[in-house]
């Protein structure tokens, strides 16, 4: 089956470590699909393997958000890349493999089916100490009232951040809800959901394991707390 009609989104910052099999593997699972590699400014050799990659494979492309002088974040990184899909539908993911290639492929099928969205919930979540655990459930507890609060749309894992959307459904709702999303945050699928009312959305779930890191580090932090917390308030 081909998978035309739809764009993969990665943001990436140095990456090298796992950017150059992550696309390999999607290339073959999802064939036919577009990756947008949204680079955020990375000073390793990420750009040197997608470049390297897309001599061979024009349906990949790097795009050096920092040269071009755009907004820096996760979030805006990865709006980027589906405001700029060509295609009918756009899946986000991240780049260091702790997102399994194989279930993006899930994602679009689900999208197939009609769904306007859908989401890959972590079943199980390795390589986490217990506090960063409690830590992660608080927030998520916090952000779920906020959607409840809201009457805003919800899903079983509201911080993912591997979805797949219907990039049409996306635009419109970005362009009526920009001051909404934290550009350096890196809630995007929080930020997409808390600008749709509760039952409006078509909303499918696929359950996977969130891997375990295996090059370089979580770039969570003090920082990401505070862009967390404007996503909650705006």
């Amino acid at each position: 089956m081909d998978y035309n009609d739809f764009t993969i989104v990665l943001p990436t910052l140095n990456e090298e470590g796992t950017i150059g099999t992550l696309i390999v593997e999607l290339v073959r699972s999802c064939r036919g699909a577009q990756i947008i590699v949204a680079d955020d400014g990375s000073v390793d050799g990420t750009e040197k393997i997608v470049a390297d990659i897309a001599r061979n494979n024009k349906g990949v492309t790097f795009v050096d958000r920092k040269s071009q002088g755009l907004r820096k974040g996760l979030t805006a990184s990865a709006v980027h890349g589906i405001l700029h899909a060509k295609t009918r539908f756009a899946i986000v993911m991240d780049a260091d493999l702790q997102h399994p290639p194989g279930v993006a492929k899930k994602i679009a099928d689900r999208l197939l089916d009609g769904n306007d969205i859908a989401v890959a919930i972590r079943t199980d979540v390795k390589d986490w100490q217990l506090y960063r655990k409690l830590i992660s459930k608080t927030l998520i507890w916090i952000g779920y009232a906020v959607l409840v609060l809201r009457g805003s749309e919800r899903c079983a894992d509201i911080f993912s951040g591997f979805f797949g959307v219907d990039a049409r459904l996306f635009a419109k709702t970005f362009g009526s809800n920009e001051g909404r999303f934290v550009d350096g945050g890196y809630k995007i699928l929080f930020d997409f959901l808390k600008c749709n009312r509760r039952g409006s959305l078509r909303i499918s779930e696929v359950g996977y394991s969130f891997g375990k890191r295996m090059h370089g580090a979580s770039k969570a932090g003090f920082r990401q707390g505070l862009y967390l917390l404007e996503s909650f308030l705006t």
